[in-house]
């Protein structure tokens, strides 16, 4: 959304300030001789007309303009119940008022004593009704956004089989005309999850050809954790050739040697698909925004710009003001040439909505596909280790080159040996490096040998993690990695004694985009329902953040992490208004109760783009 134009809104000048309600005196120019009657007549026109004059230019000077959503230029929110806003501010953490002019902060509290020093314009406060709060803007610091919008598409998360999945497939080919009419078109979906399933196993394409409806069509279904792809013959046929293996990646064969359907990581390189057009772009864009703003979003982090998606990004930012701030994280192929050197770096652009200066590596795949690298083999799969997409003397190669290069370097590391061979380039690099200017992160960090765990806050790299997964995997984390192993697994509290900073993210569409359901594992380590492996008690319950670091997590330390703490991530005067109001006190309610909290309003630059208050 645009800001708004507020130049109406003015300081005074010293002449304004001696003489408040005088005006500019007409000019004289020379004019026929008139009638007594129609001189008089002229002469009270002429002085309504400065007294109107002068009356709009004092109330323009001393009353905000109001835009059409109902809220001044300048306004005050405060609470009747004491102090409701969550600054994040270490030196005023609490405030009973905020007050914004135009697009920032000007104060905290003492709105009427204050006001004049800060804010032109008369008070215009509004209240928060009762029980409700406010904290800064909510940000997500590892998304994918136009995949999210994609999945809305066909979404297929939460069948418990494979036939539940190929009958989705078929209802959504069934209800599309153009679709059900025209088998070549290709059929794409988002969601399936194995590990759901009541038989845990792999798909194949048989299953989709086994359908009528579904059969002979090119279909391309990706996993709920992205980390796999399920397509259909036409789609294997069309690939043929395949090379016996991939490097970083696997081509799910069946015991015959034959392709089934399903690549896994890097291998999923290999399934050809269209492009999206730039329209089913924006569709999907869109979709994303709607969601994200209704949850109280208003940053989130792109872990991963291929070319496509960051030309998108940029045609947008500039022939329009993005609706919701987007840190970009550039992919890196090792197949390509390097570009660190010669791509231009995006930092602030379109009206401080759109950055792209951090480069996104995979070092491995996921634990829930069994690809995460281990340093011992998988407990419920002794055959393997998982493995690395990209090899260590790769890493120890472009992650210096790129922070000379002034990038931000982000690596995606679940498996324990995933992490420490980061860990371990990271060290070397930053040996002769400022680890402040360059705020290396770790995306995921799941599994940390103990070793590891200190070396974060020695080395001060970010540690970029998503505590909902940690409520889906302890379902099968144990069984996948024994009871001594999983102890490293999702350990926030052991991160954070050890001196590191911790940023908060979701990584929908892997998991719910809802902030709070994020903010909520986090401090309970238990499902929705209250349940864990380990008990109503929590899994793990020794590993759970305390709500002010969660919430920190979700707002002060992604800005940091993005680089955009000066503006962003605090209710501090100068600071952008980007805030959340919500319906209860998140920090002090039953943990139970944390997911029965709705967002009343979220603010971009001082303007509502959800909600209202």
């Amino acid at each position: 959304m645009p800001p708004s134009d507020h130049s109406s809104i003015r300081k005074r000048s010293s002449s304004e300030k001696s003489s408040p309600s005088s005006t500019p005196p007409p000019l004289a120019l020379p004019a026929p001789q008139a009638p007594k009657s129609s001189a008089r007549s002229s002469t009270l026109l002429l002085a309504f007309v400065s007294i109107a004059l002068s009356s709009y230019y004092a109330y323009s000077r001393f009353y905000p303009a109001t835009s059409a959503d109902g809220i001044s230029g300048s306004y005050a929110l405060c609470s009747r119940e004491g102090s409701q806003i969550y600054t994040l501010d270490p030196n005023n953490p609490r405030a009973q008022c905020v007050v914004v002019h135009g697009s920032k902060f000007t104060s905290t509290d003492h709105v009427l004593s204050r006001w004049y020093d800060t804010t032109p314009g008369q008070p215009h406060v509004r209240f928060l009704s009762p029980g409700q709060i406010v904290v800064p803007g909510l940000s997500d610091s590892h998304s994918h956004v136009l995949e999210y919008g994609a999945t809305k598409q066909m979404p297929l998360e939460g069948t418990k089989s494979i036939a539940e999945t190929v009958a989705r497939v078929r209802a959504y080919i069934e209800a599309d005309p153009e679709i059900f009419g025209d088998k070549t078109k290709f059929v794409e979906g988002w969601g399936w999850d194995h590990t759901k399933w009541l038989l845990e196993e792999w798909p194949n394409y048989e299953a989709l050809e086994a359908d009528p409806i579904v059969a002979g069509r090119p279909v391309v279904l990706q996993s709920k954790d992205g980390h796999a792809l399920w397509v259909s013959k036409a789609v294997l046929h069309s690939m043929e050739p395949l090379p016996e293996e991939v490097e970083g990646g696997v081509i799910v064969r069946d015991s015959f040697g034959k392709p089934t359907g399903v690549f896994l990581d890097n291998a999923q390189d290999l399934v050809i698909r269209p492009e999206p057009t730039y329209k089913q772009l924006q569709k999907r864009f869109a979709a994303t925004v709607k969601d994200a703003h209704s949850l109280g979003l208003t940053s989130v982090h792109d872990a991963g710009f291929n070319p496509i998606s960051l030309e998108f990004f940029r045609k947008e930012a500039q022939s329009t003001t993005l609706p919701i701030r987007v840190y970009g994280m550039k992919y890196f192929d090792e197949t390509a040439a390097y570009w660190g050197d010669s791509f231009e770096k995006i930092v602030r652009a379109g009206n401080n909505r759109l950055s792209v200066r951090s480069v996104k590596i995979f070092a491995d795949g996921a634990l829930r596909s069994g690809g995460a690298a281990l340093y011992e083999p998988y407990t419920d799969n002794p055959e393997t280790r998982g493995f690395m997409r990209i090899a260590p003397e790769t890493l120890n190669e472009v992650i210096p080159r790129f922070m000379r290069d002034g990038w931000q370097v982000n690596v995606h590391a679940i498996g324990d040996r995933a992490n420490g061979v980061v860990l371990d380039a990271f060290e070397a690099a930053l040996a002769s490096a400022n680890v402040t200017a360059l705020r290396p992160r770790l995306e995921h960090a799941q599994i940390l040998a103990k070793k590891d765990m200190a070396r974060f806050g020695d080395l001060g790299v970010i540690a970029s993690v998503q505590p909902t997964h940690a409520i889906s995997d302890m379902w099968f984390a144990e069984d996948r990695l024994g009871p001594e192993r999983v102890k490293g697994l999702y350990a926030f509290r052991s991160i954070l004694d050890h001196g590191a900073r911790i940023t908060l993210g979701s990584d929908f569409p892997v998991e719910d985009m809802n902030p709070l359901a994020g903010f909520y594992a986090a401090i309970t380590r238990v499902s929705p329902e209250g349940t864990s492996p380990h008990g109503p008690g929590g899994w793990f319950p020794e590993q759970r953040m305390t709500r002010e670091e969660a919430l920190k997590g979700m707002t002060l330390d992604p800005a940091y992490a993005s680089f955009t703490e000066d503006i962003l991530g605090s209710i501090e005067p100068g600071k952008l208004a980007d805030f959340v109001v919500l319906s209860q006190d998140i920090m002090t309610v039953p943990p139970k109760d944390v997911l029965e909290t709705r967002v009343v309003a979220t603010v971009i630059d001082g303007r509502p783009v959800y909600g209202g208050f």
